[in-house]
């Protein structure tokens, strides 16, 4: 098989992943890691041979036909729209962009970018199971969704300012996967959030603890549970509802075994952190991506679904300042 050379932006924590899966990918090279920490980008690049470069270095060298995104988020549109006009396929990690404002405007130039948004959990087995359920019809017609994504423990405080906030931070994925879920638009956002993990948080501007109701245009409804806290792992389920039936996406436990007794019943933990139970996604995704490069498959979720679950994020963020549900009329 023929291998596209990549160049990585971003040596840090989505790098550290994405890199490594490029690598490793029969169809991809990574050649170059961008990041202005040597040691960082050493740690990435040294075990596939990649060299470090500059931003510009990278992408004006004509061998290079992919770019991953991982820098700040800050970031992601202005080095996705440099790769674009360089001719590069993009592989960017999620958001686009906090400003929504922005991203709207810069949405005509990538109408035709070959772009693959970092939005995991589509590309998960235990999701994509439970998706190809719901469209076979095997429980009817859907009705209802109920998606529970709990982190373990909460991030250090120095992370908030920066983030984006719960919604556009954490949410963002579970408004993207109840949009390709429910199959239709949503039209109506009602989302309740306090602060009960963390009281720096809420001193910096944030919560931690949110329930969203999402409302399709046939009436379709989701409720998205999210908390920075759950105390027993990373707790990630899906629970779809139709007209004859349901089905679930469980939680995945760190081994099968469970033991026994007359005193009950012991199983291992659930997965601890995103590392763990995504892991089988993010290289899905960097397989989806190498076939976009490669020109053999359209991308599944580009910019228009990043900017679709950005709307959402931002009215999220707009019902709970005014506690009021939230009207949408598109994009």
């Amino acid at each position: 098989m023929s291998r596209i050379d990549v160049a990585l932006i971003g040596a840090g924590r989505m790098g550290s992943i994405h890199g490594p899966n490029a690598g490793r990918n029969p169809g991809l090279r990574l050649k170059y890691v961008v990041d202005p920490r040597a040691d960082a980008a050493a740690a990435i690049g040294d075990a596939f041979g990649a060299s470090q470069a500059t931003l510009e270095q990278a992408l004006a060298d004509p061998s290079i036909g992919g770019v991953l995104i991982c820098s700040s988020t800050d970031m992601h549109l202005e080095h996705a729209l440099a790769a674009h006009a360089a001719g590069k396929a993009i592989f960017c990690e999620k958001p686009i962009d906090l400003d929504l404002a922005k991203v709207r405007e810069q949405a005509p130039k990538f109408a035709d970018a070959r772009l693959v948004l970092a939005f995991n959990r589509r590309f998960d087995p235990q999701f994509t199971a439970l998706k190809a359920q719901l469209d076979s019809g095997a429980v009817g017609t859907l009705e209802s969704l109920h998606l529970v994504n709990h982190d373990p423990a909460a991030p250090p405080p120095g992370f908030i300012p920066t983030s984006g906030g719960l919604f556009k931070d954490f949410t963002i994925h579970d408004l993207d996967l109840a949009r390709w879920l429910l199959d239709e638009e949503i039209v109506e956002v009602y989302a309740a959030a306090s602060c009960l993990v963390d009281p720096e948080i809420g001193r910096l501007g944030d919560v931690d603890t949110a329930r969203t109701v999402l409302k399709t245009t046939s009436g379709r409804l989701c409720v998205i549970s999210n908390t920075r806290r759950s105390g027993y792992g990373y707790d990630q389920r899906i629970e779809a509802y139709g007209s004859r039936g349901m089905v679930t996406a469980g939680n995945v436990h760190q081994d099968t075994v469970q033991s026994l007794s007359e005193t009950g019943a012991t199983a291992a933990p659930i997965e601890m952190g995103f590392l763990q139970r995504y892991a089988g996604a993010y290289k899905a995704e960097m397989d989806h991506f190498a076939e976009v490069a490669h020109g053999r498959e359209t991308s599944r979720v580009g910019y228009a679904e990043g900017l679709a679950a950005l709307v959402l994020a931002e009215a999220c963020d707009q019902s709970v300042r005014s506690g009021e549900p939230v009207l949408l009329k598109g994009n």
